[in-house]
């Protein structure tokens, strides 16, 4: 519902210009995705945040543009519907209580951030505002609102966190990816795994077994950098450049080390499969508790936007 509500308002180049919308259609070709859905996919995951008023969103590198356009939808919306009755009015009333001093540093502050897109003045403005002791919550509110060029915030802008590896490579060097068919996936079994890891691509300059290679120019060593410890990724340095050790040999501390890694998944992954009644209550209390943060979202955001009949 929210997705819906939100596609109404976000222009179609916003959309278009989204960087993995423009990777998949290029690298897909085999596939039909001029469709609605997979173009709007952004707005729904926007909706999926925005819903639960999130304030940070785990995700990788390649993710930062879904938060950013994220952040935009919701600035958009709030600039629109934020505004209650009188708005400026009540700004500018508010503003005169501040002092004549206070409120022209105000302005200066709101001038440089709206103009020139000076966070560190959005950051002292909102300093500013939140010590000014003769001001009640309401007002202080709509002064935070009319800085940033929108009214009162509901649906709160959030943040990109990072993991710390936030960028995993793909068996073909690429982004992994289902859709790409280059992932290992969490449920592979160790036999997959190995077989996955061992047929993934290595530094094109190693034709031959008595060639030194560059670590830095294959993919393998990113996975290095992820699950090997210095000694091990020091023996892949010297062994990779002077041709002492194999590409096979390189990947064996991989796929040692992500087997080890995935091991308690698929063993926890069994006890669910085993008690299909167990997932389906764990899904149910977790949905009813998602749906009550829910409900008080679209229960501001159809208030903002008139759509509340009774």
């Amino acid at each position: 519902e929210l997705s819906l509500l939100l596609g109404m308002n976000i222009p179609l180049s916003w959309l278009e210009r989204v960087p993995t919308y423009k990777d998949q259609i290029e690298k897909l070709k085999e596939r039909d995705l001029g469709t609605y859905g997979f173009l709007g996919y952004p707005v729904l995951m926007s909706a999926d945040i925005l819903l639960y008023r999130a304030a940070f969103v785990p995700v990788g590198e390649d993710q930062l543009p879904h938060i950013e356009i994220t952040r935009e939808i919701a600035r958009r919306f709030n600039h629109f519907y934020g505004r209650e009755p009188n708005f400026l009015e009540k700004a500018e009333a508010a503003l005169k209580k501040t002092g004549k001093k206070t409120s022209q540093v105000y302005v200066d502050l709101r001038t440089r951030y709206q103009e020139k897109g000076d966070h560190e003045a959005l950051n002292v403005g909102k300093a500013l505002i939140s010590a000014q002791q003769n001001l009640n919550m309401s007002e202080q509110e709509i002064l935070l609102g009319y800085f940033d060029g929108g009214g009162k915030e509901i649906l709160p802008e959030p943040q990109a966190l990072l993991t710390p590896e936030s960028k995993f490579p793909g068996l073909d060097g690429g982004k992994m990816s289902k859709s790409y068919g280059n992932a290992v996936h969490l449920r592979d079994d160790a036999e997959t795994v190995e077989k996955k890891i061992k047929t993934m691509l290595t530094d094109p300059a190693r034709v031959r077994r008595t060639d030194p290679g560059d670590p830095e120019k294959c993919p393998v060593w990113s996975l290095h950098k992820i699950y090997s410890g210095e000694d091990v990724k020091d023996w892949v340095q010297k062994g990779c450049r002077s041709a002492g050790i194999g590409c096979l040999d390189c990947k064996r501390p991989i796929i040692d080390a992500m087997n080890k890694e995935l091991q308690p998944m698929r063993e926890r992954a069994q006890e669910f499969e085993k008690n299909p009644a167990l997932v389906r209550h764990v899904v149910a209390e977790g949905a009813e508790k998602a749906r009550e943060a829910a409900r008080a979202t679209m229960q501001d955001v159809k208030h903002a936007m008139g759509l509340l009949y009774r």
